[in-house]
């Protein structure tokens, strides 16, 4: 697995060209493409702009000589956005959010011409579900979300840190996992967690991505998303 993610990120490199803006996502097969990216800025005195989706990316970049700058700080819209998904169905739709970074990460592609999304060979899935779908939610009241949660049969689950108390976001806020093993209606179902008070974002990504690179043992294959280039 780590071969493919590492196949999967080196590629997502080369497409970086000198002078953009670059989106750059969180997750471990993003740690590989940092480190490609950084060998190319310093081997071919690239100039980039980094944006990072989370705290824990902000440091690796900046460890690995990358610039970074806030959102804010850049043109109104970022070149390129390299992140990962912890889960692609078949029309390029993804659950994001295992790095607890998801809100971040749908801010920075809402704001980037071009979404690449990179992964391993088993996160692809004929339908979503598999991977738990978090939701981000405010601290205050969300004991009785969850309840609310429970009983749409949406089997929440509030995630916690390894100290055992609810994990809190880079943005300050609680994530709540839903085990659904299968989401047949992925529209209908953002639709509604985009309703509810309580709840920031979740970590359906819907025709977000322009592209996925599927890394392989022996190299990658890429997805497109004709739904987009229409």
């Amino acid at each position: 697995m780590n071969k493919q993610k590492k196949h999967a990120g080196e590629f997502a490199a080369t497409l970086i060209e000198d002078g953009m803006v670059v989106g750059l996502g969180t997750g471990s097969t993003i740690a590989y493409f940092l480190d490609a990216l950084a060998k190319r800025i310093q081997d071919e005195k690239m100039t980039i702009i980094g944006v990072t989706t989370s705290t824990k990316t902000a440091r690796c970049a900046e460890e690995l000589g990358i610039p970074i700058r806030d959102i804010d700080l850049v043109p109104m819209m970022i070149d390129l956005t390299i992140d990962g998904a912890d889960e692609v169905d078949q029309h390029l739709n993804g659950i994001k959010g295992g790095g607890a970074a998801f809100l971040m990460e749908k801010i920075v592609a809402r704001y980037s011409r071009r979404v690449i999304w990179i992964i391993d060979e088993q996160k692809l899935h004929s339908k979503l579900g598999q991977f738990p779908l978090p939701v981000e939610v405010v601290a205050f009241g969300s004991g009785k979300l969850i309840a609310e949660l429970k009983e749409r049969h949406l089997h929440p689950k509030l995630r916690l840190d390894n100290h055992q108390q609810p994990l809190v976001t880079d943005l300050g806020h609680y994530i709540v996992d839903l085990d659904l093993e299968q989401i047949d209606q992925p529209f209908e179902l953002g639709h509604y967690l985009d309703g509810q008070i309580g709840i920031v974002e979740h970590g359906l990504f819907l025709n977000v991505a322009d592209q996925v690179i599927i890394g392989q043992d022996e190299g990658y294959r890429i997805m497109n998303n004709l739904q987009k280039e229409m």
